[in-house]
């Protein structure tokens, strides 16, 4: 919350977009709006996993997203453990706090993709 009690969020979506790709949207709202956004994000069909964070960067709600089994359970849940440490998710809140922009868009770097099947050879 911010100014007496006013919602001031940042909110993050994992989007999936291939098995092996995924980006981050980040999005900072206030009032009615972050209201709005977060609705928006627990209702995109590609969501696999969101955040909802404060001014503060104290997560205020997260959850699944729509398109949560789209990945398999083990990676789902190493992607949840590793969410908030992840270099994209911070570089994403960074740009957000300074204000400069309220949407931010980045593929996600991470190590924790599905390998692909080993080929016989």
């Amino acid at each position: 919350m911010g100014l007496f009690g006013r919602k001031d969020w940042n909110i993050i979506a994992v989007i999936y977009e291939r098995k092996d790709m995924y980006s981050i949207n980040g999005t900072r709202a206030k009032g009615n709006d972050a209201d709005k956004a977060l609705k928006g994000v627990k209702g995109h069909d590609r969501v696999i996993h969101y955040l909802v964070l404060d001014r503060k960067g104290k997560v205020v709600e997260d959850g699944a997203g729509r398109n949560k089994l789209a990945i398999a359970a083990e990676t789902y849940e190493q992607l949840k453990k590793d969410l908030l440490r992840n270099f994209t998710v911070r570089e994403v809140l960074d740009v957000l706090d300074t204000g400069s922009t309220n949407r931010v868009a980045k593929q996600m770097i991470w190590s924790g993709y599905p390998l692909p099947p080993e080929e016989d050879d």
